[in-house]
């Protein structure tokens, strides 16, 4: 037998303030079409004023839980992916726990960005296979709205804000690909790209900055590298691409999704796609795409999923799991 981590439930949290595209053309020398055509996106959500990351997390985890039939005393562990954290310390993931009512256990944020959520997933499923812990919330949660530079065009438009988390609960499965839960990942980073995709501000600075980004550059990268991990979890899981149910990606730009789709040689139709209405929400948004998915009722139980997602460091990496 093999200890595996399964999803047992998920949730997600969104702000109630809905920004269209239109809404930019007041300010900025850009349009709806211009905005859709080049990234898929028609809408995000910005948080309210005082509206934090781990106030996001903590609702989208109170969702997660309630999906799972659990209460925060059930829980081990809390992992926050999220590179918009209230604080520079503590983590936002304390922040969480004290939230929640939460008095035992451990909690920590992990940061790779875009990645997070997918660094944070295999963290938390290293967690549950060394039998450190049988239950952990694994939570993706951003306020990107924070970090924007409102000039720039370039950037401004494509990033939301918002959270996402699942329940991870350890289960015996046979050790196959069969089994329920993760049963793979990859990760990666190379930091010689650190200046495609970065904050010009931090504790070093005395100032929060704001995101910089070579989106060519960026592009050119996340295709082939997003592909490529993808294609290294499914060898790990003595799976292949026509294996795959779903693939759920980390939602940035349509044309990036559709190009990782081609290479691994899947169609449109089995990949789960958010960004329309969510915008860019980095760590928050494979989370919230596995949400969405599955309220939509495109993800049941048993599909096979591959998560990929990639972003400043340049960081990347993959999980493949069976719902």
């Amino acid at each position: 037998m093999t200890r595996r981590a399964v999803i047992a439930g998920i949730g997600h949290y969104l702000p109630e303030r809905i920004v269209e595209n239109a809404e930019f053309e007041a300010t900025l020398d850009t349009s709806d079409e211009w905005i859709r055509s080049r990234s898929g996106i028609e809408r995000r959500h910005f948080a309210a004023e005082g509206e934090t990351t781990s106030n996001m997390a903590t609702k989208a985890a109170q969702n997660a839980l309630a999906d799972a039939g659990m209460t925060a005393d059930d829980i081990d562990a809390i992992v926050v992916a999220t590179s918009t954290a209230d604080l520079t310390f503590p983590s936002a993931a304390t922040m969480v726990q004290a939230q929640l009512g939460m008095t035992k256990g451990f909690a920590f944020d992990v940061q790779a960005v875009c990645a997070g959520f997918v660094y944070a997933l295999s963290n938390a499923n290293a967690l549950v296979a060394s039998g450190q812990a049988d239950k952990v919330l694994v939570i993706g949660a951003e306020t990107f709205s924070k970090i924007m530079d409102w000039t720039d065009r370039s950037t401004c438009v494509l990033f939301g804000d918002g959270a996402g988390a699942l329940v991870l609960e350890a289960q015996e499965g046979a050790g196959t690909s069969d089994d329920r839960g993760i049963l793979a990942t990859d990760l990666n980073s190379d930091g010689r790209f650190k200046d495609l995709l970065y904050v010009d501000g931090g504790v070093s600075t005395q100032n929060t900055g704001h995101l910089r980004m070579q989106g060519n550059q960026v592009f050119r990268h996340a295709v082939e590298k997003l592909a490529s991990t993808a294609h290294t979890s499914l060898e790990r899981a003595g799976l292949g691409a026509g294996d795959v149910d779903w693939i759920v990606p980390h939602q940035a730009n349509i044309r990036i999704i559709q190009g990782t789709a081609k290479k691994m040689g899947l169609p449109m139709d089995k990949v789960v796609v958010t960004v329309q209405d969510h915008g860019n929400t980095s760590a928050a948004s494979i989370p919230l795409a596995l949400s969405v998915g599955k309220a939509r009722g495109q993800i049941k139980q048993g599909d096979l999923i591959v998560t990929e997602a990639i972003g400043g460091g340049l960081a990347w990496g993959s999980v493949v799991l069976r719902w």
